[in-house]
């Protein structure tokens, strides 16, 4: 199955490609500029893909100058990749997750997670170093240092079968093309000055995640010291050498496999209850004919499912045409009905059939019961929700008041008439287009 690539555009403009597939807890990917390309990495890197999804929402991308991002921006700088890293996130509407780095790609991970400790779980770092200074000295950098201005296809395949360290034999014959395909000379050559300068010492201190540092006997321009000396630096990180980056796959699921899912529902806890309703399920349905109306009805599932995953949401029941969803807080609720609207938005300009769906929240304490949510709060949750027209979400007063202070912009709609409900009851548009 061809991964779905989508694109996320970064402060400075450019065009960052990007795949997912699976369920669990979301783990990011980071692979060394020309190493990675989203429509071709599964069929490449067979292991992680065929086994990592089973466990996570598996999430990667290509940096700028690379793969199916934007060829022409090449810049390698740290400020430049972690622009990249932050456009894939902020797409991806990523609140708490797993980040996964190989090689040339650790150093940003490391910044990342110092800079954000309250965004990255968990971090496990395979072959990498705190700075250059790490690598020289070992025969294999000095052989890749040689050839870096030699011919391009020779270094590809030179890294490829003798410096990386594959022990897969068909990763081994076809690496190098696949570099090839990744990477231009041109901006192959501009990354490996650009990593010469990367250099975070300083930063490693810093790191609060849950760290597993990785590091394959093999690699012939990496040396396991190097990889001792980062694990050193990051406190209670646990550090392991191993022979075979397949043994690598199985590590990665028994330390970070068991990252919190979203809450289950608890009985008399304060909750956010949010609803989806796709407007007009009924007339297209009739007119697309059940089949085809049933797939539209998936893309509604899996974009509000993954929203829901990405920001800790707990599904409570599907209804065919909508969602009932549970959030200890009222601000996870509201990110993740924008996210909800916005990832609907990017889908309809290219379906042939719009998805417009209502959102409405309402928050209280519900009777929690054989993994239902029932109650005053719930029903006067799905009646905001029908109040609303497709690509609108409406909140009630209390979910504005939690929300207080947390840069929501509210509209007032005034007081709204709700059926089953005696008095009218104040209502608010979230706006949520960028613009």
């Amino acid at each position: 199955m061809e991964p779905r690539i989508q694109y996320a555009k970064t402060t400075d403009g450019v065009s960052i490609a990007f795949a997912s597939m699976g369920e669990g807890p979301p783990l990011l990917r980071l692979v060394p500029p020309g190493m990675a390309h989203v429509q071709r990495d599964p069929a490449m890197y067979t292991g992680p893909f065929e086994q990592l999804p089973r466990t996570f929402r598996f999430i990667w991308y290509d940096a700028r100058g690379t793969g199916l991002s934007d060829r022409d921006a090449i810049d390698f700088s740290m400020e430049a990749m972690m622009r990249d890293l932050e456009a894939v996130i902020d797409r991806t509407g990523l609140r708490s997750f797993v980040v996964l780095a190989y090689g040339g790609s650790v150093p940003v991970a490391v910044t990342y997670a110092a800079t954000f400790p309250d965004r990255v779980s968990h971090l496990i770092l395979v072959n990498g170093w705190t700075n250059s200074s790490d690598l020289v000295g070992s025969p294999g950098y000095e052989a890749l240092e040689a050839l870096v201005d030699q011919d391009w296809t020779l270094l590809t395949e030179t890294f490829a079968r003798v410096l990386a360290g594959f022990d897969d034999p068909r990763l081994i014959v076809t690496a190098g093309e696949h570099i090839r395909a990744c990477i231009e000379p041109e901006a192959g050559r501009a990354f490996i000055a650009a990593q010469k300068r990367y250099d975070v010492s300083a930063l490693v201190p810093d790191v609060r995640a849950e760290t597993l540092v990785l590091h394959n006997n093999n690699i012939r321009f990496v040396p396991v010291r190097a990889g001792q000396k980062l694990a050193a630096g990051i406190p209670d990180a646990r550090f392991l050498a191993i022979d075979s980056e397949e043994r690598a796959v199985a590590l990665i699921e028994e330390f970070a496999g068991t990252t919190a899912k979203p809450e289950s529902v608890k009985p008399g806890a304060f909750r956010t209850i949010l609803f989806t309703d796709v407007e007009g399920s009924t007339a297209f349905t009739q007119r697309l004919g059940d089949e085809k109306g049933r797939e539209v009805l998936r893309e509604h599932e899996r974009i509000t499912r993954e929203c829901l995953r990405a920001h800790g949401g707990s599904e409570i029941k599907t209804m065919g045409d909508g969602f009932m969803a549970s959030f200890s807080s009222a601000t996870k609720a509201l990110e993740c009905a924008i996210a909800m609207q916005r990832a609907f938005a990017e889908h309809n300009q290219s379906a042939e059939q719009p998805v417009l769906v209502r959102v409405g929240l309402n928050a209280g304490e519900p009777i929690a019961e054989e993994e239902d949510l029932h109650g005053t709060a719930v029903i006067e949750a799905a009646r905001i929700t029908a109040a609303a027209a497709g690509g609108e979400i409406l909140v009630s007063n209390v979910v504005k008041e939690l929300a207080k202070g947390k840069n929501f912009l509210f509209a007032d709609r005034g007081e709204t008439s709700l059926r089953g409900f005696e008095d009218p009851v104040r209502l608010f548009e979230v706006r949520w287009r960028e613009e």
